[in-house]
């Protein structure tokens, strides 16, 4: 095991009119640090497409995941799928990026767009080798991978975005690869590389996709522990112990909590300074701690860092918002969503006295639920999370 993991984020839009997006991706992590991403096109868009690409993607993965080789893989395919009345075929196009044990990737890709690859901030030239299965004409790469190394992945509503329109031929991919490239060093997320790749396909469709469009977006990325401290102990007695654990965590520390900090503040031995201008109306202030990289309310703050990572794992319609804010929840949210890698949680499970009253929406119960909720969320983004109870 290496100090590198794997930023894995995609996004997909439907076919301008269709309920059901006809590409698919699949994810599998493994507990070795190893992950098998497939992206399926399915022939077509809609319902029949749809079903196409899950079941490619979904079989693909399963199968190499299991350490099936890439011939039964697509054989299985071929045979598993039905034949197109049509045009006679019976398969969706796929690529397939398998990260073993985040030292190399293994790049397996049947008539997608080519995968683009960034190395050192550049567009780097991967070898390719020509293999033949079936029939099938599929590329394969064996790639020893680097910190910072980007590979972005697409179906081909990516590239046909603009035909006719902004573009005679739609968008090459040379120009696609440009476009990404002059994003690479800000360090965006993969998710909101994705994000803003396939944004720009919609607007070039002019928000009216004439084909399913999606990316899928792996960053090669050093590990970054982030820690946070969310209420107090129930025992009084073990607030050192918890304070001791939390401080001596390598990594970035989070306090959540006006109890929460008051501690802190007294463990370290350092004035807590409150800050009484609400950056938004409806998230309370953030305060400040010598020692402590972050200090905000908690259950209120901690409920909208939640709402923001349901909507980063779906749409990512709001990313703008906590990307570029600055109160208590969108500064979590960059330091979870973004910077951290493994999430420690050190949470308190004393009742706040406050939360009893029968007139406030907030219980001990709902804070118990808020911790697990991020935690589901957290680990769908591919993070470690790791929560301690006092």
């Amino acid at each position: 095991m290496n100090n590198l993991c794997a930023d894995i984020g995609y996004k997909s839009i439907n076919h301008y009119g269709e309920e059901l997006c006809g590409d698919h991706i699949d994810i599998i992590h493994k507990d070795d640090d190893s992950d098998v991403i497939v992206l399926a096109d399915g022939m077509g868009s809609g319902v029949k497409a749809s079903i196409l690409s899950t079941l490619t993607s979904t079989i693909i993965s399963t199968m190499i995941a299991e350490g099936l080789s890439i011939e039964e893989c697509v054989s299985t395919i071929a045979a598993t799928l039905p034949i197109c009345s049509v045009r006679g075929v019976a398969y969706s196009t796929f690529t397939i990026i398998h990260l073993i044990n985040n030292r190399t990737a293994e790049l397996i890709q049947y008539d997608n767009p080519q995968i683009i690859m960034y190395r050192d901030y550049q567009c780097f030239d991967y070898p390719k080798e020509e293999i033949n299965i079936d029939g099938k004409t599929i590329y394969k790469s064996t790639i020893r991978l680097k910190e910072d190394d980007v590979f972005i992945a697409m179906s081909d509503g990516c590239p046909h975005a603009g035909i006719g329109t902004a573009y005679n031929f739609g968008w090459k991919q040379e120009e696609i690869a440009d476009y990404m490239g002059s994003l690479i060093p800000v360090q965006y997320t993969a998710k909101t590389l994705a994000t803003m790749l396939v944004d720009k396909c919609n607007e070039l469709y002019g928000n009216n996709p004439g084909d399913d469009a999606s990316a899928c977006v792996v960053k090669i990325r050093e590990r970054v522990p982030m820690n946070i401290l969310f209420g107090p102990p129930a025992d009084r007695d073990d607030c050192d112990k918890m304070m001791s654990l939390f401080f001596s965590k390598k990594g970035k520390h989070i306090v959540c909590g006006g109890t929460t900090a008051s501690i802190a503040a007294k463990w370290l031995g350092k004035p807590l300074k409150t800050d009484i201008h609400y950056v938004k109306s409806d998230v309370p202030p953030i305060a400040e701690i010598e020692g402590v990289d972050l200090v905000t309310e908690g259950v209120v703050t901690m409920n909208r860092v939640i709402e923001y990572a349901k909507d980063y794992l779906a749409d990512n319609t709001e990313n703008e918002k906590w990307n570029f804010g600055h109160d208590g929840a969108s500064l979590i949210c960059r330091l979870l969503f973004e910077e951290g890698t493994d999430v420690n949680f050190y949470v308190g499970r004393a009742i706040n006295p406050a939360h009893q009253n029968p007139d406030l929406p907030i219980n001990f119960s709902i804070k118990m639920n808020l911790v697990e909720e991020l935690t589901k969320a957290l680990q769908q983004m591919g993070k470690r999370v790791k929560v301690s109870y006092f």
